[in-house]
């Protein structure tokens, strides 16, 4: 256990179930020591997680913190609306199927349906990978407009992960353009040697792309022909979900 982490979890708590608070009275509350406190509050203050009025120097929990529950409202929304087009999916191809969030600048892995074939690719729920190399995160950075692009790139960087990553700005936009005209993303082992995936962006009701979906397998199985053939009902399972987010076309 990290002390630390732990303190300012505490720390929430205690704001959250008695309202705004001094440094001494969370000290005394908790029984943590002040300076520890004081040291967690600043980082938290900082990060937007905490406000501070200081016209009595005390602390309550701040916006931050709702934007985080409204995206972890989100997650969990779009996960429920998924799961049976994953379900349907992976029943169909009995290969490992992904669900996906946007999250900052990468993406979030948040559902899986993993083959039962003994080759096979395994859930990586919890797990973030970037945008610009895997199909789940291309299907997403295709349709985010280009100051988002742009800002993902400047941030995130286009790091080399295998001898297929796309690490050239011009080719990533090729890239992209690709996927916009077909409606789905390929990722031939560009993050990952040994895998490939196909993917495909999920809408909410407004249009905006928040998060995709993939299916997965290993080179053998995962031929050029097979993602082509797989590639058409991977984009069904995704328009199935945004409509039920309530997106229309």
């Amino acid at each position: 256990m990290v002390k630390s982490v732990y303190r300012a979890v505490k720390i929430l708590d205690v704001l959250s179930s008695e309202g705004e608070r001094s440094v001494t009275e969370i000290s005394r509350s908790l029984n943590f020591p002040k300076s520890s406190v004081h040291e967690i509050i600043s980082t938290l203050l900082e990060a937007g997680i905490l406000e501070k009025d200081s016209d009595r120097n005390r602390y309550s929990l701040g916006l931050k913190l709702f934007e985080l529950g409204k995206q972890a409202q989100a997650n969990m929304e779009i996960s429920k609306v998924a799961i049976p087009s994953l379900r349907g999916l992976h029943e169909q191809l009995d290969e490992t199927v992904h669900l996906t969030v946007l999250d900052v600048k990468e993406v979030l892995y948040i559902e899986c349906f993993e083959s039962t074939k003994r080759l096979r690719t395994y859930s990586v729920i919890g797990i973030r990978a970037p945008l610009h190399c895997t199909a789940v995160g291309k299907a997403i950075l295709a349709y985010l407009d280009d100051g988002e692009v742009e800002e993902v790139i400047q941030s995130m960087g286009l790091p080399r992960f295998t001898e297929n990553t796309i690490t050239d700005r011009e080719a990533l936009n090729r890239e992209l353009r690709k996927i916009r005209d077909c409606g789905y993303a390929i990722d031939n082992m560009e993050h990952e040697d040994g895998v490939r995936c196909a993917g495909a962006p999920i809408r909410n009701h407004t249009g905006k792309v928040v998060g995709s979906i993939s299916v997965s397998g290993p080179s053998q199985r995962m031929t050029a022909t097979r993602l082509e053939e797989i590639a058409p009902l991977v984009m069904d399972r995704a328009a199935e979900i945004s409509r039920r987010l309530g997106y229309k076309p």
